[in-house]
């Protein structure tokens, strides 16, 4: 195997077989040789076969050489220099250039002449012509899309895709627990996650806000006093991030899932309204959700015994 063309067969066969192997073989996620011992040896083996084979072919050319007269040698020597000439990549490589050959050179010298240095009147490769009127090709075609008929962008389609992404995002977060915020968190009334609540108040939350939420150290969570706001967006984002600087509570984001936070927060929710043993005094403003919907005001008992008046 002293050709080079040699070597790329050997390496071009046995890389195509061992693709071939990857794409009718199924062996999952990993590559097919590290799943099945047998394919490497398969490998190992072939490509010892097509070593052997080259080497015997290498071996019977260098034999037949060298039985053959030195006539037979100059005919077959003449025929291989013709074929070489006449392959097609060689053809079009000539093509492509437009090149004058060494011994024509003359037919095409300027009368310039610096210091010995000779100029010659050698045609553009036909290359860079066919490259010169694919751009050209390429303007008008980019002018009249973009320009004209008013095609997206490149920042338009960014633009696009990005606004799809985050819609794309957003209704991903309205399933994806783990991922809600104050922002999105809802109030979660299922039985399951009030449980789940309640498990991680008793665990984290008793020792200041006692266990029936009338308070402690920390303010009574059964009122409608509030010192950072009320609803689930509010205690969410209190229990995330914690109370006021100093004297407040702790960030719980660091210790609990956001799934934990929204179901602790909901949990909360559910003691407004109830009665503690020992109420701690109201702290903070009253709260009132702007977005609640707006309810009629009762009537009175005098607007109730009110009868029409009859004409």
């Amino acid at each position: 195997m002293r050709n080079f063309a040699s070597y790329l067969r050997v390496i071009f066969i046995v890389t195509l077989v061992t693709f071939a192997a990857e794409y009718f073989i199924d062996s999952g996620e990993k590559p097919a040789f590290l799943t099945f011992k047998e394919v490497p040896i398969f490998l190992t083996l072939f490509t010892i076969v097509l070593i052997a084979i080259e080497i015997m072919i290498a071996s019977m050319n260098n034999l037949t050489n060298a039985i053959m007269t030195e006539e037979q040698k100059e005919r077959l020597a003449e025929k291989a220099r013709i074929a070489s000439e006449n392959i097609w990549y060689k053809k079009l490589y000539h093509k492509l250039l437009d090149q004058k050959p060494i011994e024509a050179e003359g037919e095409i010298e300027l009368d310039h002449n610096y210091d010995g240095i000779k100029e010659l009147d050698n045609n553009l490769p036909p290359w860079w012509i066919y490259g010169f009127y694919l751009t050209i090709i390429f303007a008008v075609v980019y002018l009249v899309r973009y320009h004209i008929l008013g095609a997206d962008n490149q920042k338009a389609e960014y633009d696009k895709e990005m606004a799809i992404a985050k819609a794309a995002i957003e209704e991903y977060k309205k399933t994806a627990k783990d991922l809600v915020d104050a922002s999105t968190v809802e109030f979660l009334s299922g039985e399951a996650d009030l449980a789940a609540g309640k498990l991680i108040f008793d665990n984290n939350c008793v020792a200041c806000h006692m266990a029936d939420g009338g308070g402690g150290i920390g303010p009574n969570l059964t009122d409608d006093h509030w010192i950072l706001g009320g609803g689930i967006k509010n205690i969410f984002n209190t229990v995330a991030e914690g109370g006021r600087d100093g004297k407040g509570m702790v960030a719980w984001k660091q210790s609990l899932k956001p799934i934990e936070i929204a179901q602790v927060s909901s949990y909360i929710m559910t003691l407004h309204g109830t009665t503690p043993a020992n109420p701690k005094d109201p702290e903070g403003d009253i709260w009132v959700d702007e977005n609640a919907p707006a309810q009629d005001a009762p009537a009175t008992e005098v607007e109730q015994n009110e009868e029409p008046i009859q004409e």
